[in-house]
């Protein structure tokens, strides 16, 4: 395996990109452990452990997992990327909608850099609606319950501009660092992002477990998080190829075409979006609650507390999957058009074999499209409710949560993983013709 890295610093080119992206990854971290300027360090980190093993511990650890520990500690980049993933996807089904976007999502690279000009606009516009958000339940003792005092002077409305301030600059500048790793280094900005947040958390939730459940428990994990790990990553590699013959055809004095290639579809087409579409839908009422009727007993904020917000509960696991079902039918049918594809093949001379091209065409990827998305989506929901699962199945409440195998932690850290591994393989044998993995 060591052998396999040395060429990647031998390449000048790929060296730089693997530094750029991690000094860019060392100065998240570092952001993402700076106090915002008028919180209560010292306080704040005695509350966290607290937050996250109550009864609502399953949200304050999803709103805590894509910042990497950030965002309960009210730090610099406690916002971190999530504004910018929230604005893209409000962006992409957008051109679903509105004519405009779907234009100039055709128009090219001119096109598209509007696009993404639209989509920081938004970013920023998220960003300071949920530093906002955040500052003002932090101020009224709603985001760590009975951990008054993290915010100095929090009647002061100078001070708590002062961290809106800071937190929406500070997502701003994630954003930045994002797009420097997709331009000049290598693999996806945003998730390698966030990929360097989750993992960041891993230590800590495994030391945790060792001490609180003992050494047994915890082979016990490991074990399970490798079974997974195996399971996920032979799933994410699975996929349709289509086999696609290309006519011959002349062009001035030479034969073009004749070749034959595959049109590859994934089974997980989705990737992890539907979970966080459903992760995000289903803690909306628990902050609701949090904003609108923190402490009321009333009926409907006990029913919420008792069947949405807890992840052991039989309506959460229910709807929590059927809730990834549905998004990944959605995602996909707005992210891969068969009509654009079997055009795209017929304009330069491809057919699938007994299939006749146009119409046709794009009936039958529609088909293959709706067959292999089904097992996509169980064995998206299948992992990402396997956390609840545990808690149904054994009752020990809302600690297990918390484990280091999450279903969304786990398809981040692979998916991402395999993603850049891919593109280090390719640049190594653009230029050494001898791949990363022999």
């Amino acid at each position: 395996m060591l052998s396999a890295l040395v060429p990647i610093f031998r390449t000048p080119d790929l060296r730089r990109k693997i530094l750029i992206v991690l000094g860019i990854l060392v100065l998240y971290r570092l952001g993402a452990t700076l106090p915002a300027p008028g919180v209560n360090f010292g306080t704040i980190t005695k509350c966290v452990d607290k937050a996250t093993s109550g009864d609502s511990g399953q949200v304050y650890s999803l709103i805590n997992m894509f910042s990497g520990g950030a965002l309960l500690q009210l730090s610099v980049f406690a916002i971190g990327i999530m504004p910018y993933i929230t604005a893209s996807i409000i962006i992409q089904l957008l051109m679903v909608v509105i004519p405009r976007f779907e234009t100039l999502r055709k128009e090219g690279q001119a096109g598209q850099a509007k696009i993404t000009q639209y989509t920081r606009y938004l970013t920023v516009a998220l960003a300071l609606l949920q530093a906002t958000a955040i500052v003002a339940m932090a101020s009224r003792g709603n985001l760590l319950p009975d951990c008054p005092g993290i915010i100095d002077k929090s009647d002061n409305i100078f001070t708590l501009i002062v961290i809106v301030v800071t937190m929406t600059a500070g997502a701003i500048l994630v954003m930045w660092f994002g797009e420097l790793i997709t331009e000049r280094g290598i693999g996806n900005g945003m998730s390698l992002l966030i990929f360097a947040g989750i993992a960041s958390r891993l230590p800590s939730d495994g030391q945790k477990i060792l001490q609180s459940q003992g050494g047994l428990a915890f082979g016990l994990v490991c074990f399970a998080v490798f079974v997974i790990l195996v399971a996920v990553v032979f799933v994410e590699q699975g996929q349709r190829r289509i086999p696609v013959q290309y006519a011959k055809r002349m062009v001035g004095r030479k034969m073009y075409g004749g070749s034959s290639t595959y049109l590859p579809l994934k089974v997980n087409t989705a990737g992890v979006i539907p979970v966080i579409f459903a992760s995000s839908l289903l803690y909306l009422p628990q902050l609701v609650i949090q904003l609108v009727a923190s402490g009321s007993t009333a009926g409907w904020v006990q029913w919420i507390q008792s069947n949405l917000v807890n992840p052991g509960s039989t309506w959460h696991i229910v709807i929590y999957f059927a809730l990834i079902i549905f998004f990944t039918y959605f995602y996909v049918a707005i992210t891969f058009n068969p009509e654009e594809r079997a055009d795209e093949m017929k304009k330069f001379g491809g057919f699938i074999p007994g299939i006749r091209p146009g119409k046709p065409t794009a009936d039958y990827l529609n088909y293959v499209l709706q067959r292999i998305t089904l097992p996509g989506s169980l064995y998206l929901g299948i992992i990402a409710i396997l956390p609840n699962l545990f808690i149904e199945l054994t009752g020990s409440g809302s600690n297990m949560s918390n484990l280091p195998f999450g279903g969304t932690m786990v398809l981040i850290i692979v998916v991402v993983a395999l993603d850049t591994t891919k593109q280090v393989e390719s640049q190594l044998m653009q230029r050494n013709y001898e791949g990363f993995l022999k």
